[in-house]
């Protein structure tokens, strides 16, 4: 089983039935993909702005992840946007808020194998590579 098949297994098994396969980790890509963000570098950044810089240096580092909360995840990424995205889901505030917490730091871990950010655009064909296995699947 290749990288991106172990993401995409880990991120559908955490998905709720309602929210349909690859719902929550399509909405949080497109989340990350999102001018404002920055892609993942920008995310990580918001994360080290909120306070949170040793919980999302774990993700990246190659020792256990840090958990995060739903209510960390809102804070981080600002209320409308997971009002946004729990409406594209039909789920509440905190399902998709939780849903969050429970993926993003398993998918930086697994975009960050060496425990270090890759360099170039390895990152970008990462990510683009797992949206075209979501879409087919």
């Amino acid at each position: 089983m290749g990288l991106l098949d172990k993401i995409i297994s880990m991120a559908t098994g955490s998905l709720s039935a309602d929210s349909g396969q690859g719902g929550m980790l399509d909405q949080l890509l497109n989340t990350i993909n999102n001018p404002s963000i920055g892609g993942i570098p920008g995310l990580i950044e918001k994360f080290q702005n909120g306070g949170l810089g040793e919980v999302v240096s774990s993700w990246i580092g190659t020792g256990e992840n840090q958990p995060v909360s739903g209510d960390q995840i809102a804070n981080t990424l600002g209320a409308d946007k997971i009002k946004d995205i729990a409406a594209s889901l039909g789920v509440s505030d905190t399902e998709a808020a939780d849903g969050l917490a429970s993926i993003l730091p398993q998918l930086i871990d697994k975009l960050t194998p060496d425990g270090q950010m890759p360099e170039g655009n390895a990152l970008e064909e990462g990510l683009l590579s797992l949206v075209q296995k979501i879409m087919k699947g």
